[in-house]
């Protein structure tokens, strides 16, 4: 018998909560890191917070590229 969950981490979170975590995680690294590489770093948030493909193009897109 299944509960119809993932098992994913982000299952525990209000939806878009890893997204907006993931933001401020992201800001937070570029005010300390004033040549940071934004694509990795965008790429190193999708995997600590789990983030959806969908939520890291949106970030690589809007984030990374500005």
């Amino acid at each position: 018998m299944t509960d119809g969950t993932t098992g994913r981490a982000g299952d525990l979170l209000p939806e878009g909560e890893a997204l907006r975590r993931a933001i401020r995680w992201l800001d937070e690294r570029a005010r300390a890191e004033a040549k940071l590489d934004r694509v990795r770093a965008v790429g190193e948030a999708a995997v600590r917070f789990d983030l959806t493909p969908l939520e890291e193009d949106f970030l690589v897109r809007e984030w990374a590229r500005r």
